[in-house]
């Protein structure tokens, strides 16, 4: 007789453990997946410094203006006998530009004239003066009497004292029309526009034929800086960072032009006229820099690092690994393990399992972290992440494929 309820329950048996065997496959599947990114304890310098940008700016800058009004007629020659353009290197009264000067000039023609004419007149008040002077004499020696009356007398009197009045007189439209003169020959000087100091034409501002029109601000003409050799950085530091910077802190910093090359300078001052953007307070560090060679262009853009404090010769672990702590499983152990105050690193045990380490940490420079413990030592290798494997990062393996795979990024440098 047969039995079909023998038959199902074999079939069960199977069936569970064909189950069983696929469940120990794919969770040893699973365990060997399973590897960690690590990382080599280094010992070496560590620098502490402070990202800021700023921009590249002449140590001192001339804005030539024009004191007249009136149209570009020329510019004038540099010294190597090229009109005056921008990259120009002028000497100290070097002409830069010249104004049509012909309303001036008649404006001196018209000085002169009326000088001449104040001293012509100057001249016959002279005369007038001497003849009512004799006539004053004469008057005195005869004196009110039957030969010249009272009125007479008084006359010659009133006479001599006009005449010395008109002297006065035209001595002071002497002095008034050379003070004229002397302003209409300024003017006239102004329409010719000279470098003030030697350096170089950073940018011009002018056309030959533009007509400029001075009123109380001066119309800029031409840009100079004195001496590109010497050159400064404007730097705007945050406000939670300004009281870590000094003078006389060393400086680095590079620039967009020359990206693999690295330029030295030093803090010279800290404006106290801070600026407000977007409510981030900034204060402006002036850095000084030699530019011998003249490389630094102006108003270049300049990523700066403030060289806050320099470790010699000390272990240093990347932040990762400092950040980094395993997983806790459902039922082993608290949701969340406590981390020292000084922090802790992880490391892999003869049985390939994590085990922490106490340190204290120290400065950072924002990717490695001065570290002390008497566990640690160089060349040690300290976990930084969970590395998974190639099936887990395609999706497969049982798992969801559109469930994001944490740990599966790219190595740190230095990562194994």
């Amino acid at each position: 007789m047969k039995h079909p309820g023998k038959k199902s329950l074999i079939a069960l048996i199977a069936v569970l453990f064909l189950g069983s065997l696929a469940a120990w496959q794919l969770t040893r599947s699973q365990e060997n997946s399973l590897a960690y990114r690590t990382a080599e304890l280094k010992r070496g310098d560590l620098v502490v410094t402070i990202n800021a940008t700023g921009t590249v700016e002449p140590e001192e800058v001339i804005d030539v203006g024009a004191q007249v009004a009136g149209r570009i007629v020329s510019f004038g020659k540099d010294a190597k006998e090229k009109t005056v353009d921008y990259g120009s290197l002028v000497e100290a009264g070097t002409v830069l530009a010249r104004i049509d000067d012909s309303l001036y000039a008649a404006d001196v023609a018209q000085a002169e004239a009326q000088l001449l004419s104040n001293k012509a007149g100057l001249q016959k008040a002279k005369a007038d003066l001497f003849r009512t002077e004799q006539e004053w004499k004469r008057a005195q020696l005869l004196g009110p009497s039957e030969a010249l009356s009272q009125s007479s007398y008084e006359g010659y009197e009133s006479a001599h004292k006009n005449a010395l009045a008109q002297v006065a007189v035209s001595e002071a439209s002497i002095r008034q029309a050379e003070a004229a003169l002397k302003r209409a020959q300024r003017n006239l000087g102004y329409c010719t526009i000279t470098s003030p100091v030697k350096g170089i034409i950073i940018d011009r501002r002018v056309n030959i034929g533009q007509t400029v029109v001075a009123s109380l601000n001066a119309p800029s003409l031409f840009l100079l800086a004195k001496d590109l050799t010497r050159i400064q950085v404007w730097v705007a530091v945050n406000e939670a960072d300004i009281g870590k910077i000094r003078p006389g802190q060393p400086v680095t910093f590079t620039v967009d032009a020359f990206p693999n090359e690295t330029f030295r300078g030093e803090v010279g001052k800290i404006r106290l006229n801070a600026a407000m953007t977007q409510n981030v307070v900034t204060y402006t560090v002036e850095i000084t820099t030699d530019n011998a060679d003249g490389r630094l262009l102006p108003y270049l853009t300049a990523n700066v690092l403030f060289q806050l404090q320099k470790l010699e010769n000390v272990l240093q672990a990347p932040n990762a690994a400092l950040r980094w702590s395993p997983p806790v499983k459902e039922g082993k152990g608290p949701a969340s393990a406590k981390t020292p105050a000084g922090g802790s690193l992880w490391v892999l045990d003869e049985k390939r399992t994590p085990r922490r380490i106490e340190v204290q940490a120290g400065p950072s420079d924002g990717i490695n972290t001065a570290v002390e413990s008497a566990e640690l030592r160089e060349d040690m290798q300290v976990i930084t992440g969970i590395r998974m494997s190639e099936a887990d990062r395609n999706g497969s393996g049982g798992g969801n494929p559109f469930t994001p795979k944490f740990g599966a990024g790219k190595k740190a440098k230095g990562e194994k």
